[in-house]
């Protein structure tokens, strides 16, 4: 006995010293540097590239302003139906909020195709005493009056979606959400109990604690003193943008509760390792205006769409959506066509100046992807009453009628698996169209009277002193 402990002791001693040269050479890997001192690897972006766009006239002026295209996508409700438990709903739905963080989406639409059924309120796997035996414990005191006032104290409690857009349009607002305000936005709820299976997005916009950016969401607090003027007689009220013990004073007096996009000094933020509490200046920009102004991703607002044809009637563009793309296995085109390409159509009748115009106008500004359900956007049509078209001409609904996967080994391709698929391929395509009509990428071009080679993203950071909030407890170990 004592020689078989002594052998297992010192195998489990040369274990520990195999798995410490293990985490020595691991951390040695991370810690390699290039020539400008900057670590190459273990590291994740200190934010995702911007987009770089050169002048072009937009749709609506003749003066050459810069123009970022939007992405739409619009996504039934009723995928949610094929998943048979909540914990099981609510990674999907994380699946499609990582796909449209990933690919820059501006828009989620969620709507009803009206052939979704309604979600069960228990996980088939849920652990715990058994739901029949609570609803006759539930029916044995339904009358009981003993203690009318016990009942009084107990709180109504909300009760799990049984609709499917509702769910899956409350999830993917969840996820959008900056992680700093969701307590604010987003209370206690059943269809949220299964939040923490759901992937952070990290998007730009997702800021953490001590990051220091130009832009920042934040909610309005009601102030102390009851009125919305500081110290200096200004008006404004106080913004809680996630700063530690810092409140923003914004220029505007707005209600309290009300989300809103701030811009902000870098030089006003308060010291990192400051306990101080105070505040700083700020100013209420339109959420568009991070995308707008500085080629910054700034997440999606989601949408619910009672029916497909609301999808186009709800629109909140002006002039709706440029082009309209339609995804169906029965498509008329394929991605992989010589020469496919998205183009906003002219109307009849219209005639273009010269060349160069014509491709101006033939970029869209607002792009819409519709995908369909387990039974395509046919049945989704023909679902619809308020629709004349049968679900035979549902390709007269869009401009581009496409099959984005032409060559699919299985039977059938899921939503999720669509979404995906489509956004990856259609990417390159997009940011083409973002580009002026006479620049191509890599394209040698002279721009505020220099030389240079036109590119669609600028050079990426890399952050060495932030882990990334989808990083292995391993490495912040290591750290």
């Amino acid at each position: 006995m004592m020689k078989r402990k002594h052998q297992e002791g010192g195998a489990n001693a040369s274990n520990h010293r195999r798995h410490k040269n293990v985490t020595r050479k691991r951390s040695h890997g991370n810690s390699q540097q290039d020539s400008n001192g900057t670590h190459r690897f273990g590291r994740v972006m200190h934010q995702p590239p911007k987009l770089k766009l050169h002048p072009r006239s937009a749709s609506s002026s003749s003066t050459a302003t810069t123009v970022y295209p939007t992405v739409s996508i619009a996504i039934p409700g009723s995928i949610l139906s094929n998943a048979q438990t909540r914990e099981l709903q609510t990674q999907l739905a994380g699946q499609i909020a990582r796909a449209a963080a990933v690919y820059r989406v501006d828009e989620i639409v969620v709507f009803d195709d009206g052939l979704g059924s309604t979600l069960k309120t228990l996980s088939n796997y849920r652990r715990g005493p058994n739901p029949r035996n609570k609803e006759q414990h539930d029916d044995r005191h339904k009358n009981d009056t003993s203690s009318p006032a016990k009942q009084e104290r107990q709180p109504t409690q909300e009760q799990p979606s049984t609709n499917p857009h509702a769910f899956l349009a409350r999830i993917l607002q969840y996820c959008e959400c900056p992680q700093y305000l969701r307590r604010t936005f987003f209370p206690t709820h059943p269809d949220l109990q299964f939040a923490g299976l759901l992937p952070p997005l990290d998007a730009p916009h997702h800021l953490r604690r001590n990051d220091v950016s130009v832009y920042r969401e934040g909610v309005v607090v009601e102030r102390k003193d009851g009125n919305a003027k500081d110290h200096d007689g200004a008006d404004g009220s106080l913004v809680d943008c996630g700063i530690p013990n810092t409140l923003v004073q914004v220029d505007r007096v707005i209600t309290p509760g009300i989300r809103c996009t701030v811009k902000i000094d870098p030089k006003s933020y308060p010291s990192p390792h400051s306990s101080k509490k105070g505040t700083i200046k700020g100013h209420v920009v339109s959420p568009t205006s991070p995308r707008d102004e500085a080629g910054i991703y700034w997440g999606y607002t989601t949408r619910l769409a009672a029916s497909i044809g609301a999808i186009f009637d709800e629109c909140p563009y002006e002039g709706g959506y440029d082009v309209k793309v339609g995804t169906s296995e029965r498509g008329d085109v394929s991605i992989d066509d010589y020469g496919f390409c998205l183009k906003k159509k002219q109307p009849s009748g219209e005639k273009t100046k010269n060349h160069s115009d014509s491709r101006n106008d033939s970029r869209f500004d607002h792009l819409l992807i519709v995908f369909g359900g387990v039974a395509g956007i046919e049945e989704s049509v023909d679902a619809d009453e308020s629709m004349k078209l049968s679900g035979e001409d549902s390709k007269k609904m869009f401009d581009v009628w496409v099959n984005i996967c032409p060559y699919q080994g299985s039977r059938t391709i899921r939503t999720e698996e669509a979404v995906l698929i489509t956004l990856s391929r259609l990417s390159p395509i997009i940011a083409k169209n973002a580009l002026s009509s006479e620049l191509s990428p890599q394209t040698e071009v002279k721009h505020d009277g220099k030389e240079r080679k036109a590119t669609i993203t600028e050079d990426v950071v890399f952050s060495d002193a932030t882990v990334s909030d989808e990083s292995s407890e391993e490495e912040e170990e290591e750290e």
